[in-house]
């Protein structure tokens, strides 16, 4: 295989893992490094070994592919990944929650977009981060219109950039983002990133306050706890959630079947009240990097198991009905 090739998936495949950021920038950094040289220029070895961005181990992937092998490390990894995925994966045509290094993502956009066309999504919402979270350098009105003059050169050839914001919900349940710009935007994530130990009362009308807002399209991991990871863990917030889904349900609002395996957020039984109140289901990535996209088969087979209908996923629709419904109330 190319080196090149072989860094890229090794990135994608530890991102994948949710392991060390920079473990797989460095990755991305060699191919980024090594892009449009011949292989006779890989080949010489003194001054491979000079080149900014080489350092030992991807030196070594790099010259186990220019020698025909399968880089050992990248045999590693490919032996660790997950199980068969479930039906409903194969059904997702897309992904409405992700990130870029505009707010705290780990890449650029093109490769966010690169990612998705090879997994063959239909479409990806880009969602950064609105300006509250200014530990993830949430974009500012002024940085999320220069963001959104951009969106429209990354789509074609079947594939749909939609631009977006995961907005964060403030105390009072009003919105981290100008009303007027949230209207221009194809897709609006609203998730709380802060004071999740509020009290049951104010966070249960913190939550129907944002949901029951015309531009709100998807509730994200609507409880914020962590159930595992290097954040360490955090309990689900208190709220009535029957409350909050029937003001889901009423506004057409989707719950975020969110498929990072840290959050397994909603828990089971919130994603059994909601299919019962009758709301709406978004499987979502929460993608910070190119090989977190691939998270949608947890998501997927999560859903799958609590016998979450195919139709009652949004991201299992095609582009045109999607457009249709985040455009109801625009």
């Amino acid at each position: 295989m190319e080196p090149i090739d072989a860094l890229n998936e090794i990135a994608t495949l530890l991102e994948r893992e949710r392991a060390s950021r920079y473990r797989s920038k460095a990755f991305r950094a060699a191919a980024a490094a090594i892009d449009g040289l011949s292989r006779e220029q890989l080949a010489d070895a003194a001054a491979l070994r000079r080149r900014k961005g080489i350092g030992d181990s991807s030196f070594a992937v790099i010259q186990e592919a220019l020698a025909g092998e399968v880089p050992r490390y990248l045999a590693e990894l490919r032996g660790s990944e997950a199980a068969p995925v479930s039906a409903l994966r194969a059904r997702l045509r897309g992904d409405l929650h992700s990130h870029s290094e505009w707010s705290d993502g780990l890449t650029p956009i093109d490769l966010m977009v690169d990612a998705a066309r090879a997994l063959g999504h239909e479409y990806l919402a880009l969602t950064d981060h609105s300006p509250r979270l200014k530990v993830a350098r949430g974009l500012s009105a002024e940085r999320l219109r220069a963001q959104l003059e951009l969106i429209p050169a990354f789509s074609g050839e079947g594939f749909t950039l939609l631009s977006g914001i995961e907005v964060d919900i403030l105390d009072d349940g009003s919105l981290d983002q100008e009303t007027e710009l949230l209207a221009q935007l194809d897709v609006v994530v609203a998730s709380a990133h802060s004071k999740l130990r509020m009290d049951a009362g104010p966070m249960t009308r913190r939550l129907v306050a944002a949901v029951s807002q015309p531009h709100v399209d998807v509730l994200g991991h609507v409880t914020g706890r962590l159930v595992s990871g290097s954040r360490g863990l955090r309990p689900q917030s208190a709220f009535d959630a029957r409350a909050v889904f029937e003001a889901c349900a009423a506004n057409e609002v989707a719950v975020e079947i969110n498929s990072r395996p840290e959050r397994e957020d909603p828990p089971d039984e919130l994603i059994a009240l909601a299919l019962d109140v009758g709301c709406l289901f978004s499987i979502d990535s929460d993608a910070h990097a190119p090989g977190q996209l691939g998270l949608l088969d947890e998501g997927a087979a999560r859903a799958e198991r609590a016998g979450v209908p195919a139709e009652r996923i949004v991201t299992t629709w095609p582009l045109a009905r999607l457009r249709e419904w985040t455009s109801r109330a625009r």
